[in-house]
C-alpha cells in the first residue's frame, strides 16, 4: 500500500525524532527528516499516478473504514503539503529555532505533515477529523516551545489561544460530522449527499461551517491567527499558512458543500458576506500594522476571506476558485514568511518603525524576491494570486441557483475594495523596506551586507517558480479541479 507507506514514513520518523532527536544532533536530524519528507513525496507521487485506493474496515462495530483516495479536489492540497514539508525541513539548514533540540522541532514538523496528508487523502469523515486533530498537537508544540524567545508571556498566550480556538472548532465539527453520519447512514465521503433544507440539515451544516470557519479562519473568528503567526518560528508560520489553513478550506469543500449542498445554500450568503468583510478588515489592519510578520498574518486573513466567498457560491467555478486561491496563498504566504523570518533573523525584529538601510542596496536579491512576493499577494496579473481573486469575483457575480444574487454581488464588491487596499499596504511596505525608510528624517545604520544565498536562496527560488508558473499557466491547476471523480457533484 504505497499511500499508507507515504503517510506512515514521516509519522514514524517524526515520532522517533521527537523522542531521540536531542541525542542525534541537529545535522543528522536534518538529514533524516529530509529523507523522510522526500521519501514520502516520492511514494505519494507513485500512489497518485497509479490511482491507488485504500479501503480497509477499521472499527467494525462502528462501521468506520480506513479509506484513502485522491481526486481533483484533494490532489492540489496533497502536492502543496508535500512540497512545503520538504522546504520547511530544508530551511532549518539556514535557521534553527531556539528553545529545544533541532530533532524535536523537525519531528513536530514531520508529524504536522503526516497528519495533514492523511486528512487530505481521507475517504472517511471520522478519519479526516482524527487526522486533523493530530496536526493540532505538534503545531501547538511548535508555537509554544519554539516560538519567539523574546516574549515568553506572548508565546504562551499565542499557543493557548491557538489550542482553545481550534478545540472549539473541533468540537463543533465533530458534532456536525456525527449528525451527518447518522443522517446518511455512513461516515464515508463517497455517499449520496443529504437533500433538503429542513432544520436538522441546516443545523448540521451550521455546525460544520462554524467549526471549519474557525480553522480557516473566517472573520470575525480569526483572532487566534495573527498571534500564532507572529510568535511561531518561521517554519511554524509556513506550516500554519500553507497546511493548517488549507485543511479548513478543504474541509469546507468536502463536508458542507459536497455533503449537504441544499442546506449549505441556506448558510452560504452569510459565509460569503463574512468572507467579503474579512478581505476589507484584513486590508485595513495591514495599512496600520507596524510589525511585518503580523502584517503578513493579517494579509492571510484577507486571502482566506476570498476562499470563504468562493466556497459560498456553491458553483463549480467557485470551488475551483477556492482551491486556486488556497494553493496560491500557500505558495505566496510561505515565501513571505520565509523572507520575513530571514529579515527578522538579520535585523533582530520585524518592526517597520525602525529606520534601516533599503534592501535594494544591502540585499538586492532578497529585496527583489520580497517585491515579487508582495505583489503576488496583492493579486498582480501574471502571478498566482491574481487568478484566485479574479475567479472568486466572477463566481460571486453568478452564484449557484438558489442563492440570493444581490448578497453575493455586494460581497464581491466589498472584496474588490479589499483587493484595492492590498495594493495600498503593499506599496507602504515596499516604500519602508525596499526603497528605504526615513524615520525622524534620517536613515538607520546598515544592518547587513550579506544577501540571500545557499539554502535560503534555493527554498525561495522553488516558491518563486511555483508562483510564476501558476500565474502564467493557471490551467495546470484549473484543469485538475474541473471534475472530481469522488464525491457528489456541485452545481454547474
Amino acid at each position: 500500500m504505497v499511500l499508507s507507506a507515504a503517510l506512515a514514513l514521516p509519522a514514524m520518523v517524526g515520532a522517533l525524532l521527537v523522542v531521540f532527536g536531542s541525542a542525534l544532533g541537529a545535522r543528522p536530524s536534518r538529514w533524516v527528516a529530509g529523507a523522510a519528507a522526500v521519501g514520502s513525496a516520492g511514494l505519494l507521487w507513485a500512489g497518485l499516478v497509479r490511482g491507488e485506493v485504500v479501503d480497509v474496515l477499521w472499527v467494525p462495530d462502528l462501521g468506520l473504514r480506513f479509506a484513502l483516495r485522491a481526486d481533483g479536489y484533494s490532489v492540489p492540497f496533497v502536492l502543496l503539503t508535500s512540497l512545503v514539508l520538504i522546504l520547511v525541513v530544508a530551511h532549518t539548514a539556514y535557521e534553527v529555532p531556539s528553545g529545544g533540540s533541532a530533532g524535536g522541532y523537525l519531528g513536530c514538523v514531520l508529524l504536522v505533515g503526516s497528519g495533514a496528508l492523511t486528512a487530505f487523502l481521507a475517504g472517511d469523515m471520522v478519519l479526516f477529523f482524527l487526522a486533523f486533530e493530530v496536526v493540532l498537537i505538534p503545531m501547538w508544540v511548535l508555537i509554544g516551545r519554539w516560538g519567539d524567545p523574546h516574549d515568553l508571556a506572548a508565546r504562551r498566550d499565542a499557543a493557548s489561544r491557538f489550542l482553545l480556538y481550534t478545540a472549539v472548532g473541533s468540537t463543533l465539527m465533530l458534532v456536525g460530522i456525527l449528525l451527518l453520519a447518522h443522517r446518511r447512514g455512513s461516515t464515508g465521503f463517497a455517499v449520496d449527499a443529504v437533500q433538503g433544507t429542513g432544520p436538522r440539515a441546516v443545523l448540521i451544516v451550521l455546525l460544520l461551517v462554524l467549526g471549519l470557519a474557525i480553522k480557516l479562519p473566517v472573520f470575525p473568528l480569526h483572532t487566534w491567527l495573527p498571534a500564532a503567526h507572529t510568535i511561531a518560528p518561521t517554519g511554524g508560520s509556513v506550516l500554519l499558512a500553507a497546511v493548517l489553513l488549507k485543511l479548513g478550506s478543504y474541509g469546507l469543500i468536502r463536508l458542507p458543500v459536497l455533503s449537504a449542498p441544499e442546506a449549505f445554500a441556506v448558510i452560504a450568503p452569510w459565509l460569503g458576506l463574512a468572507g467579503g468583510v474579512g478581505v476589507v478588515w484584513g486590508g485595513l489592519v495591514c495599512l496600520a500594522e507596524s510589525d511585518l510578520k503580523r502584517l503578513i498574518a493579517y494579509s492571510s486573513v484577507a486571502h482566506m476571506g476570498f476562499v470563504a466567498l468562493a466556497v459560498s457560491t456553491g458553483s463549480q467555478l467557485g470551488i475551483q476558485a477556492a482551491i486556486y486561491s488556497s494553493i496560491a496563498h500557500g505558495l505566496i504566504a510561505s515565501l513571505l514568511f520565509i523572507l520575513v523570518g530571514g529579515l527578522k533573523h538579520r535585523w533582530g525584529s520585524a518592526s517597520l518603525t525602525v529606520a534601516r538601510e533599503p534592501l535594494r542596496e544591502v540585499s538586492p536579491r532578497l529585496g527583489a524576491i520580497l517585491v515579487l512576493g508582495l505583489t503576488a499577494s496583492m493579486g498582480l496579473p501574471g502571478l498566482a494570486g491574481f487568478w484566485g481573486e479574479l475567479l472568486t469575483l466572477v463566481a460571486a457575480w453568478s452564484p449557484a441557483p438558489g442563492r440570493p444574487r444581490s448578497v453575493f454581488v455586494a460581497s464581491a464588491i466589498i472584496a474588490a475594495v479589499g483587493a484595492a487596499l492590498a495594493a495600498a499596504y503593499v506599496v507602504r511596505v515596499l516604500r519602508l523596506v525596499w526603497l528605504g525608510d526615513a524615520v525622524a528624517g534620517q536613515r538607520g545604520r546598515p544592518i547587513v551586507r550579506v544577501d540571500i544565498r545557499g539554502v535560503e536562496w534555493a527554498v525561495t527560488a522553488v516558491l518563486v517558480a511555483g508562483i510564476v508558473w501558476l500565474g502564467v499557466y493557471p490551467y495546470v491547476l484549473l484543469d485538475l479541479t474541473v471534475v472530481a471523480p469522488a464525491g457528489p457533484a456541485v452545481a454547474p
